[in-house]
């Protein structure tokens, strides 16, 4: 897209999301946007067949160009309610693996003295929670990493997911990873606190490494 096209398509962005071109409204016809945008009939063309491409205006043969509705803006969101089978599980394991993996990279970069504080007490959280907290306090550590980033869309992930996301996987695991197992909580907390580490000394490539353990751990004892 040329810069010229690209000054017609701002313009007609900004009148369109200001609602000054309503939805079902007609587009200045290409005479008017020449003179308007001082621009030519090619310029005016592409810039109408890019808002086109962004789903922002329809072209009706023989009667113009209309302004679509701008479709509602929604959190992201995930159910957890809707991962069910183990397979279900697995593949929220691999998709978390690449998000928190990243998080924690950008929470060693990013972090500040109060996400610091947070992610500390955490971890001592997770250390006083018992095996009938633990489910929460895990999930407390891995939403403080998350809050870290400074990108409020990673804890909003994780708030969508919430604790379901720490208990789905450990329904599909046997006794021996269970929070009743001393063994098992010592090796969780030990990788809490290698992602905490190296998140507290902004390493950032050692964070992203510890996170994709954890996490990696975790879906090798439910596959």
């Amino acid at each position: 897209m040329t810069t010229l096209s690209a000054g017609v398509v701002a313009g007609l962005k900004d009148k369109i999301l200001a609602g000054d071109l309503a939805p079902g409204a007609k587009l200045p016809s290409e005479s008017e946007l020449i003179e308007e945008y001082a621009v030519s009939r090619t310029v005016v063309r592409e810039a109408v067949t890019r808002l086109r491409a962004e789903g922002l205006v329809e072209t009706q043969q023989g009667r113009g160009s209309f302004v679509l509705a701008v479709p509602e803006s929604s959190s992201f969101n995930v159910e957890s309610s809707a991962i069910r089978t183990q397979a279900d599980v697995l593949a929220m394991l691999d998709f978390r693996i690449g998000v928190e993996s990243e998080a924690a990279a950008l929470a060693a970069l990013h972090r500040t003295a109060l996400d610091a504080a947070a992610i500390e007490e955490a971890l001592a959280g997770f250390t006083r929670s018992g095996h009938e907290g633990a489910v929460e306090a895990d999930f407390a550590f891995h939403l403080a990493v998350a809050r870290a980033t400074g990108n409020r869309f990673y804890v909003d992930l994780l708030g969508s997911l919430g604790p379901m996301m720490i208990m789905l996987p450990r329904t599909r695991l046997g006794d021996a990873y269970s929070m009743t197992d001393a063994t098992h909580v010592e090796r969780v907390q030990r990788e809490h606190d290698n992602v905490a580490a190296a998140v507290l000394a902004g390493d950032v490539e050692t964070a992203r490494a510890a996170m994709r353990l954890h996490l990696g751990n975790t879906r090798r004892r439910v596959g």
